[in-house]
């Protein structure tokens, strides 16, 4: 499984979705769309929008921390 995270150091939403998937043993790519203008062009072209975090689990992707979506997708059964 790969879970990468399109997300800004500044966004609430961005930290806790990463706290969430470390406190679950989940490894992520985490990319800093404020300092990398291709990966922020890549990560609004795949959601049509530049909302962050934007986590992409295996090509299914999650706009902001829905924390319940996020569970079932990486399979944490809580």
């Amino acid at each position: 499984m790969t879970v990468t995270i399109y997300s800004t150091p500044t966004c609430p939403y961005c930290k806790l979705a990463k706290a969430f998937l470390t406190e679950h043993d989940v490894k992520f790519k985490d990319i800093d769309v404020s300092a990398d203008r291709e990966q922020a062009a890549k990560m609004i072209k795949l959601t049509g929008q530049m909302a962050v975090p934007v986590i992409d689990v295996d090509g299914t992707i999650i706009v902001g921390f829905d924390q319940k979506k996020l569970a079932k997708v990486v399979g944490i059964h809580a």
